[in-house]
Formats: C-alpha cells, sequence, structure tokens
C-alpha cells in the first residue's frame, strides 16, 4: 500500500513530466514588439536563451524581412525586425535613416540631409533623444560573448563595388552579381566567409564614423555580418544565409 511519500513524489513526477512540454520552444517563438529608440521592433524569439542575434532594420527591404520571418520558425536566435514599411524612420519629428542613428555624429548628417529645412532646435532634441536612448537598443542587439549579430539587407542600386575602397579584405567570387555580398567585421569571420561562393568584404575599422551598425560593431569589438542581396533574390539570400549559419559558430 502506498504511503503519503510515495504519493507526493508521484505527483511530483507527474508535474515534472509537464515541464519539458509546457517549455517547448514553440512558445518562444511567439512574436513580441518592443519599442526601441522610437522605433517599434517586431521581436522573434525560436528559444528562450540563444546568443544569436538578428535583425531587419529597414522596413521597405521585403525580401530580407521574408527571409528572416521564415528562418526563425526554426532555427535558434532573437531577431528584431522593424515594423514599419518605409526606409526612414521619425525620431521625436526628424526623418532619419536608421542605420545611421548608432552615433551622434552619423545620425546627425542623416537627419540633416533628409530634413534639410528642419530647425536645429528640433535636431538637437531628436539627436539628444538618441543619446539617450541609444544603448538600451544596443544592448538588445549586441550578441553574447562568442557570437554575432547577421543584419539582412536588401539593395536596389548599391552593390559591393560601393564597399571595396573602404574594405580591409576583399574576396569577389561573383563579380556578376555584385549586388549579393557579405560585409562583416571580424577577421576570423571574413576567413571562414571567404571560403564560400559569395563575394565578401571585410571592414574592421570604427572609422569613418559614419553612424552604421557595422562602424559601432567594429568600435565595441563585436561581431557583425552584414547579408546584402539584391531586392528580390529570395532563394539567394536564404542560401547565403543558410551558408553564414552552418559555418560561422
Amino acid at each position: 500500500m502506498k504511503n503519503e511519500t510515495d504519493f507526493k513524489l508521484g505527483r511530483r513526477s507527474f508535474v515534472l513530466s509537464l515541464v519539458p512540454a509546457f517549455f517547448h520552444r514553440d512558445i518562444f517563438r511567439r512574436p513580441a514588439n518592443e519599442e526601441l529608440c522610437g522605433i517599434e521592433f517586431q521581436v522573434v524569439r525560436y528559444a528562450w536563451r540563444s546568443p544569436r542575434r538578428y535583425l531587419l532594420i529597414h522596413g521597405d527591404e521585403d525580401t530580407a524581412r521574408q527571409i528572416l520571418s521564415a528562418y526563425m520558425n526554426d532555427h535558434d536566435g532573437i531577431a528584431y525586425l522593424v515594423t514599419g514599411k518605409d526606409r526612414d524612420v521619425t525620431i521625436d519629428g526628424a526623418k532619419i535613416d536608421p542605420n545611421r542613428m548608432f552615433s551622434r555624429v552619423g545620425a546627425e548628417k542623416s537627419i540633416r540631409e533628409l530634413n534639410p529645412n528642419l530647425d536645429p532646435l528640433k535636431i538637437d532634441a531628436a539627436l539628444d533623444f538618441l543619446d539617450h536612448e541609444r544603448e538600451r537598443l544596443v544592448r538588445r542587439l549586441t550578441p553574447e560573448k562568442g557570437s554575432r549579430l547577421v543584419a539582412l539587407h536588401n539593395n536596389r542600386d548599391y552593390s559591393v563595388n560601393n564597399e571595396i575602397a573602404a574594405s580591409d579584405q576583399t574576396s569577389l567570387k561573383q563579380p556578376t552579381q555584385p549586388g549579393n555580398f557579405f560585409l562583416c567585421t571580424d577577421a576570423h569571420d571574413y576567413d571562414i566567409l571567404k571560403q564560400s561562393p559569395f563575394n565578401v568584404v571585410l571592414q574592421s575599422k570604427p572609422d569613418p564614423d559614419d553612424g552604421s551598425l557595422s562602424r559601432l560593431a567594429a568600435k565595441r569589438g563585436f561581431r557583425y555580418i552584414n547579408l546584402e542581396c539584391s531586392i528580390g533574390s529570395y532563394e539567394d539570400q536564404m542560401q547565403m544565409l543558410r551558408w553564414l549559419d552552418d559555418r560561422l559558430p
């Protein structure tokens, strides 16, 4: 006959048996929205804790959005996807390229270019707001030690040829497809990526400071890879992302 201790142990075993089901990783794939630097992001986690980070920061880059949304269905990592559909965002009344807001210098240049008639006081207010909020966004995007951040981009009139002069090293395996390439900030990542059949450039220096995330990553010393593909090149971009994830830790 079972005593009270046996009953308690049996009940505990039953409860513990439910833990794997309750904490099934699909639970953590549920998207949630978070506002960072005045910009709304959809946050998708495939696992509760993963060192990998992914980013879509330009809202009009539809192919990259489709790729990242599909990819996060069954790959570890935390992805941040801007919810807006425009390339630029509005911060405290000032339009800005979101990939130029990672330093005050870059943010000011972008704001002045996109808002030529904006009151200087409003420019200063937007810059002060970003200075106050930027670090919170950067903390979210910074990968854990030993891992990396991958930003997905699409281009129309931009290619690897625009980056060659500013790069430390280059590997052009697909010169007839200049719109498709990797830009990385870590020399070891470059050594691996250059073994791929794709175009790759290394930019490991923090200067010139243009406010981009790649320059910030070079300055802070975390690994960053920009995966660029021509808009509409779904299969090419998915192939590049899979190659990268299969080979980079």
